[in-house]
């Protein structure tokens, strides 16, 4: 695949949305964005990293999908083609990496994040994006949920909470900075009539805000932080 990147009526909520999440990473590090080199493990076409270099940013990515790093790197994007334990980076390299939507297609995500935790520097700050198991879309919906798909978006092999994330975090050597959970869907797209759509996006409105003050948001992110020892 050659990857994706938002359409014209969607970048200014793309930028927006990851303006907002990179400014949480600034926050933690306590330093503005022309000092920090982040690397984006999945990158894709680069969108995201389009965004953040924009920002200001020092930005490089691994996209093991060859017409996808091809893609990025056409954009003018440092780009390696493979996976992360291939690029071999050295020790403590970058002071932010993110994985978005990455660790479900993994049988072992701690491994892929032993390797973060080498090449992030002191201090250093990890973000992962993955649907949450525990949410109260996947209770609802059950096998509906796209989230426990094997075949939709890739196809999804593990699941995660904000539990087992930080358990997996304790696994890999790096500490639980923040984990937030957000947004609340009754049904997929298509999957009902208009009627029970609107009336299914009100009342799933109405629950954001609780899923996220207790966890049971459906999308989960987590920001980890590798210790300054």
């Amino acid at each position: 695949t050659t990857g994706t990147r938002p359409d014209a009526r969607s970048q200014s909520r793309h930028d927006q949305n990851t303006a907002r999440r990179l400014g949480k990473i600034t926050a933690a590090l306590g330093r503005a964005p022309a000092t920090i080199r982040l690397l984006d493990v999945g990158c894709s076409s680069g969108a995201f990293l389009l965004t953040a270099r924009q920002l200001g940013f020092q930005v490089e990515g691994v996209e093991p999908s060859v017409d996808a790093a091809r893609t990025a790197r056409a954009a003018g994007l440092t780009v390696f083609t493979g996976y992360l334990e291939q690029a071999q980076f050295p020790d403590a390299a970058f002071d932010a990496i993110t994985l978005i939507e990455i660790v479900e297609h993994l049988r072992d995500a701690s491994a892929l994040l032993r390797e973060c935790a080498r090449i992030l520097k002191p201090g250093g700050i990890l973000r992962i994006t993955t649907p949450n198991a525990h949410s109260w879309t996947a209770r609802f919906m059950g096998a509906r949920w796209a989230g426990y798909s094997l075949n939709d978006m890739g196809g999804h092999i593990s699941f995660f909470n904000p539990q087992s994330m930080r358990l997996l975090a304790a696994n890999s050597g790096l500490e639980v900075r923040r984990v937030e959970t957000r947004n609340v869907r009754f049904f997929e797209r298509g999957q009902c009539s208009r009627g029970v759509r609107i009336a299914a996006k009100l009342a799933a409105e109405l629950l954001n805000w609780p899923s996220r003050i207790v966890g049971t948001g459906h999308d989960l992110h987590a920001y980890l932080q590798k210790p300054q020892r």
